[in-house]
This record gives structure tokens, sequence and C-alpha cells, in this order.
């Protein structure tokens, strides 16, 4: 679909739905970009607005997007899983695996690998839900950490964007 979107000819309406949305758009695509189902179409929408944005707000204003994604995702996994983390953590798995590796590691190594899975066009879930599964990251800490990391992210998208165009 992403490949389509970004090289068909016949798709050109939508190119220019999507640019005479402006910045609007751009927002609307950070929303997108932030789910591992519609992140390939809207990587390819943030190449084709890269061309006619400038990057250095485009960036900020589809980083908010990914954001406003990313908070629907951390609360519903905060607040609607909450049990089932507990469970999970309990399990016979996991509980062995504090006496082989230090939890400080495990902590570090888990944050690293969901905050790269967040600043990447890769499934955002899966690093939003490792994050709302450490207790000690707050909603604020939370937004902070998933707007750079996605902000990062969308700017290499653009600043590619903004090369082949």
């Amino acid at each position: 679909m992403a490949y389509l979107l970004f090289s068909y000819r016949s798709f050109a309406s939508l190119h220019n739905a999507l640019i005479l949305l402006g910045y609007f758009g751009t927002f609307l695509t950070g929303i997108l970009y932030a789910y591992g189902f519609t992140a390939p179409p809207a990587t390819a929408m943030l190449l084709i607005l890269a061309g006619d944005q400038n990057i250095l707000f485009a960036g900020l204003v589809a980083g908010f997007g990914a954001l406003l994604s990313d908070l629907i995702i951390f609360l519903f996994i905060r607040h609607g899983f909450a049990d089932e983390i507990e469970r999970f953590a309990k399990e016979k798995f996991f509980q062995r695996i504090p006496k082989k590796v230090s939890i400080i590691l495990q902590r570090y190594v888990l944050i690293a690998f969901a905050c790269f899975l967040i600043a990447s066009p890769l499934p955002t879930e899966i690093g939003v839900t490792l994050l709302a599964s450490l207790k000690n990251i707050s909603i604020k800490k939370f937004a902070v950490i998933a707007y750079l990391l996605h902000t990062m992210g969308i700017f290499v998208i653009l600043l590619i964007g903004s090369n082949i165009s």
C-alpha cells in the first residue's frame, strides 16, 4: 500500500489532497505513523509531504500527531491491562530472568528496545506497551519520551523525502 501511495501517478489526487490539507494533513499523518498497520502508508505520506513543507515544522506537527496516538495506546494499556501485566510478571519464565540478569540491566534493555520501536516506523504499540508496563514511568515522562522519539524518527523520514523529491 505504501509503495502504491508513493510511486504510481494514478494516486496524484491523493498526493494533491494531502498537500492541500497542509500541516493539518501532516498532523493526521503523524497520528497514522504511530500504529503498526498504518505506519507504512504514513511513512510514504511523510515522504510526499517533505517536498512541499518546512521540514522542521512538519516534523514537530507530525510528532504531536504521533504523540496523541501513543497517549491513547499508553492509557489503554496502563488502565485496561493493569491486572494482566501484574499476572504476566509473575509467570515462571519472568521470575527466572532476574536470577541470570540483573534487574537494572533488564530495565535498560527493555527501555532501549521500546525506544527503538517508538522512534522507528515499526509497530509502536509494542514499544508503548513495554513502557506502559513500567510503573515508574508517569504519563508526563512518557509523553516527553514518545514525542522526542517520534519527532526524531519523523525528521529522518522527512530528510530522506526532501532529498528524493
